[in-house]
């Protein structure tokens, strides 16, 4: 199954659980901030940062189900449907902050998370941040046997298959600081996130900035 043909097909009928913690973010990101949503399916964060006062708010998501229900839920927020996950299609140095919540998990490949950090480098501001919150690498059986089996398939150990037909990836965190690299980390928490499919997992928050320079840096979280 095409991943997007998956996430349209469960638009309806998923709650997505991936925390947001908004206290990190409030502490560093000011009201009248441009935010840019990656991923945003159907708006479930940006929801929360509308309770608390932020208004500059923009999603985007490739799965136009997701959009079309946020819509639906959400109808004061501003959700767009983009066709191309790739390339992200806003202005070079355009945001304040870009929130990636439970995206990694759905872009499996190294190259393709790369990419997807490139541009979220690109369209940040000097001194803009991004907010992270993604799931780990588990050690219990259930998790391990699955990572086992579909690390040849995949070549990476830590993506897998669902039944249903989703292909999703828990993180070694060496792997999250090496595609942050060129960001300057600020805050970073692990924690257990549920699932949407019932069980837990082993996450993450975290918090980091582009250089105010412009400039990339060689610092490692």
């Amino acid at each position: 199954m095409n991943p997007l043909d998956y996430w349209n097909s469960i638009a309806t009928t998923k709650t997505f659980t991936t925390d947001f913690k908004l206290e990190i973010f409030r502490a560093r990101v000011s009201r009248d901030a441009q935010i840019l949503d990656v991923g945003c399916g159907y708006g479930r964060v940006m929801a929360k940062l509308w309770a608390d006062g932020y208004r500059h708010l923009t999603g985007i998501d490739p799965a136009d189900n997701l959009i079309r229900r946020g819509q639906a839920l959400f109808p004061h927020l501003h959700l767009v449907h983009q066709n191309n996950p790739d390339v992200l299609n806003v202005p070079d140095r355009s945001v304040d902050a870009v929130l990636l919540c439970g995206v990694l998990t759905c872009v499996v490949q190294n190259d393709a998370q790369q990419r997807l950090i490139n541009e979220v480098y690109r369209v940040l501001k000097p001194g803009g941040g991004v907010y992270c919150s993604d799931f780990l690498l588990n050690d219990d059986v259930r998790n391990l046997e699955r990572y086992r089996r579909f690390a040849e398939r995949h070549g990476t150990f830590g993506i897998f298959e669902l039944p249903e037909g989703a292909l999703l990836r828990h993180h070694a965190e060496h792997h999250i600081r090496r595609l942050f690299a060129d960001f300057l980390p600020d805050c970073y928490e692990t924690v257990i996130f549920p699932t949407m499919n019932g069980h837990t997992s082993r996450g993450f928050h975290l918090m980091a900035f582009k250089p105010g320079s412009d400039a990339k840096t060689d610092t490692v979280g």
